[in-house]
């Protein structure tokens, strides 16, 4: 197995693993993606509050660009910390048998990469909360 197809030991058998191009599966792993759950964890609130918006705009449907952005905003800012998480945490996970396998303690991409990469998830989160309102901007600021 290469090393940039090489699978994580505590994420197997996912739609990385099968589905994804092998020069891509490091960096999605990277961004957790594999596993999804924190994405979600972010994102359903998100959308719950849209769906708050319009009861109390009266309309019959959330703003459909809104939950787009949100969607995109979730998986973004949740891919952006845990790729920060292992940059700060790689020589812990070199240490432990469970994350080892990781992109970067496996060597799979360098910090270097994996600080690119950081930046551009941030980038995409930085675009999707500029796409909204000065007020909504300024909470996702503070």
């Amino acid at each position: 197995m290469s090393r940039a197809s090489a699978s994580v030991a505590d994420a197997t058998g996912n739609w990385v693993d099968t589905l994804a191009p092998a020069w891509s599966r490091p960096y999605l792993r990277l961004a957790r993606l594999d596993r999804p759950i924190g994405s979600w964890l972010l994102l359903l609130p998100c959308w719950w509050s849209c769906g708050l918006a319009a009861v109390a705009a009266h309309r019959a449907a959330p703003n459909l660009a809104h939950l787009a952005l949100f969607f995109v905003g979730a998986f973004a800012m949740r891919g952006a910390g845990c790729t920060w998480n292992d940059i700060i945490d790689r020589d812990l996970d070199r240490g432990v048998e469970r994350t080892r396998s990781r992109p970067i303690p496996s060597g799979q991409v360098s910090v270097v990469q994996a600080a690119v990469f950081l930046v551009l998830q941030s980038l995409i989160g930085l675009a999707v909360l500029m796409s909204f309102n000065i007020f909504t901007v300024a909470l996702g600021i503070a």
